[in-house]
């Protein structure tokens, strides 16, 4: 696969600590689509200092919307969709650079390194994402809090990494959290029990899932072995899912009282 065929697309909203960190690793592209949902810190600021960059607004209604949006202003043939707060390495831009089974597969998933401040944990709760794929070939879909990309045709991992390195302060992870959880209540209480996966009826049951989150992450992921980086990541993982349990409850109370 040629580099230059593959549009990076990235999506901000007050990604400042961020987005300066992720161009700076995407310096072989040839055009950066940006879509941006009227930042109101310096994100803009920063991404006019990179030249490959096309800054698209629009107003945020849903992940999906934003997303299908952006691939909407994709003109080559794959697109490699970014947070703003990943690093794409040098070992995973040199395979995707290499990849010999290109012309046979439609898209191609990537796994994730987790960073607290700049230190990658051995492990992380986050899934491998389809990232790299044929734009006329692809979708998104909401799902609860975020989005699935729907893809048709065969499929691949790649061995390479992304890494998440999230930078902003604690009182925007805060806010982001609150309202991504409000979003996953309405996908839990929405959707059929059987249906659910083992995970989200964990979660549905409000009390076990911050305790077997804190577990998962210190002894099955091998957190307790990173130090105090992975305890940082193991108790804003359990106060996610404190949130999400609180949400529940409100939810749960107010449908009462109608």
């Amino acid at each position: 696969m040629n580099l230059q065929d593959v549009t990076p697309l990235i999506l901000t909203f007050n990604e400042a600590p961020n987005i300066g960190r992720i161009l700076d690793h995407l310096a072989w592209a040839k055009r950066i689509v940006v879509v941006d949902s009227y930042s109101t810190d310096s994100t803009i600021n920063i991404l006019k200092l990179h030249p490959q960059v096309e800054i698209f607004q629009r107003q945020f209604d849903t992940h999906a919307n934003q997303w299908n949006y952006g691939l909407a202003q994709v003109q080559t043939e794959w697109v490699l969709s970014l947070d703003a707060d990943y690093i794409v390495p040098e070992a995973l831009v040199s395979e995707i650079n290499t990849l010999s089974n290109a012309s046979e597969v439609d898209s191609y998933s990537i796994r994730f390194k987790y960073c607290v401040f700049g230190k990658p944990l051995r492990g992380t709760i986050l899934p491998p994402r389809q990232a790299l794929f044929r734009r006329q070939k692809a979708t998104y879909i909401d799902d609860g809090h975020t989005q699935v990309l729907q893809v048709s045709g065969q499929y691949a991992m790649l061995d390479s990494y992304f890494h998440h390195d999230d930078r902003k302060p604690l009182s925007r992870w805060l806010w982001a959290q609150d309202r991504y959880m409000a979003l996953e209540v309405k996908k839990l209480l929405s959707t059929p029990e059987q249906e659910l996966s083992l995970g989200d009826r964990i979660r549905k049951s409000k009390i076990l899932a911050p305790l077997v989150i804190l577990i998962y992450c210190l002894f099955l992921k091998g957190g307790i072995l990173d130090g105090w980086a992975g305890w940082y990541y193991a108790f804003q993982r359990v106060l996610a899912e404190i949130l999400l349990s609180i949400h529940l409850i409100e939810a749960e109370v107010s449908s009462q009282k109608q």
